[in-house]
């Protein structure tokens, strides 16, 4: 089956932004998107997704883990009680999509302004990528990005700044190393190893 294309599926705008990063940096188009109401809609439709990529089509999904009790196998069988199709891709942040972004750690602390060190070099042990993401933003020097990025004090509901995703979204676009940041993220380096593998024997098989 040819890889050039694919049907996207994800919980939200920064998952959007990733995935999107990561497939055009393998020359694979997005045929459609869907989503963006959450774990629980992606996981209602997984299944018929992974029936849809038995055809000629070819299905991209990004979750996040969210629970350290778990592990991206478990999850995914949890999901899938089927054999998955190879044109089927459910790959899996450890632990959200904010853990990928704070890998490129060297790019982070240029955006946000802050020094480097502030950004643990295991970003895979935060247990609240999210939060801590928010808090990283609210020591940054430059006051209307906090602004945008932090909830307004005394907010009661809101987990993040009115802006957060639109200016995260545009980080990864043109400041997130992709490379870089996979070499410091295990799980984030499966899923290019996966694609890349997937490529390779796409191209093969049209040669």
């Amino acid at each position: 089956m040819s890889l050039n294309s694919v049907i996207l599926a994800v919980e939200d705008r920064l998952s959007d932004a990733i995935s999107t990063k990561i497939l055009e940096s393998f020359d694979i188009g997005i045929m459609l998107r869907i989503g963006f109401k959450g774990n629980s809609y992606l996981q209602q439709k997984a299944p018929s997704l992974n029936q849809t990529a038995r055809g000629p089509y070819n299905v991209f999904i990004l979750t996040d883990l969210d629970s350290p009790q778990s592990c991206p196998p478990q999850l995914i069988q949890s999901w899938i009680s089927a054999p998955l199709n190879s044109g089927f891709f459910l790959r899996v942040a450890v632990m959200e999509v904010e853990s990928w972004i704070m890998a490129d750690r060297s790019a982070l602390a240029k955006f946000l302004s802050i020094p480097v060190r502030r950004i643990p070099s295991n970003t895979d042990d935060i247990p609240n990528p999210k939060e801590f993401l928010v808090s990283l933003a609210r020591r940054s020097n430059r006051r209307r990005l906090r602004d945008q990025l932090v909830p307004a004090l005394g907010a009661t509901t809101a987990r993040v700044g009115p802006e957060y995703n639109s200016r995260f979204s545009e980080f990864i676009q043109i400041h997130w190393d992709l490379e870089r940041a996979a070499v410091a993220f295990p799980s984030l380096k499966r899923t290019l190893d996966r694609i890349r593998s997937a490529k390779t024997v796409s191209d093969a098989s049209q040669d």
